[in-house]
């Protein structure tokens, strides 16, 4: 099975404000682009929908990921471990806690390995990622964020 590359971002016009999410996945010669806009939500659910959107896109479970975003609120949840004490309390007084647990899910059925970028600097395919996620935010075609409590 070929390792997979993946780039997130997530972007909120206003926070809260209309948001979009953009994920490019390469695997050798494959590329897929992904993205949709949200009439009212915030950038950390976007970046952390964005993960989550791209972590279900794989076809095979077990594969292993390298996940480039410039979330440092979702890269440091996981590398430094701090989602699974979240976990264990429940998510109690932490924001987002249904894509937390979705994420979660999708995770455990991976090898993903986080690697933080700096955002808006000369990393091509997040620069993509953020054109498609500001792009999906300003569409015509918002869905709810029905997992968002404004």
């Amino acid at each position: 099975m070929a390792d997979i590359t993946i780039y997130t971002d997530g972007s909120a016009l206003g926070n809260p404000g209309p948001g979009g999410y953009g994920v490019v996945l390469l695997s050798g010669p494959h590329r897929k682009e992904l993205s949709q806009g949200f009439r009212l939500t915030t950038n950390n659910r976007m970046e952390l929908m964005a993960v989550c959107v791209a972590l279900e896109a794989l076809r095979f479970r077990g594969s292993n990921v390298t996940l480039y975003s410039d979330s440092k609120y979702v890269v440091e949840a996981v590398n430094q471990r701090w989602i699974f004490g979240w976990e264990r309390t429940g998510f109690k007084g932490k924001k987002n806690p249904d894509l937390w647990m979705r994420f979660l899910n999708i995770y455990r059925q991976h090898n993903v390995k986080f690697v933080w970028v700096k955002g808006h600097a000369s990393t091509v395919e997040n620069n993509r990622c953020d054109e498609l996620a500001v792009a999906a935010a300003n569409s015509a075609n918002l869905l709810e964020d029905t997992g968002y409590e404004g």
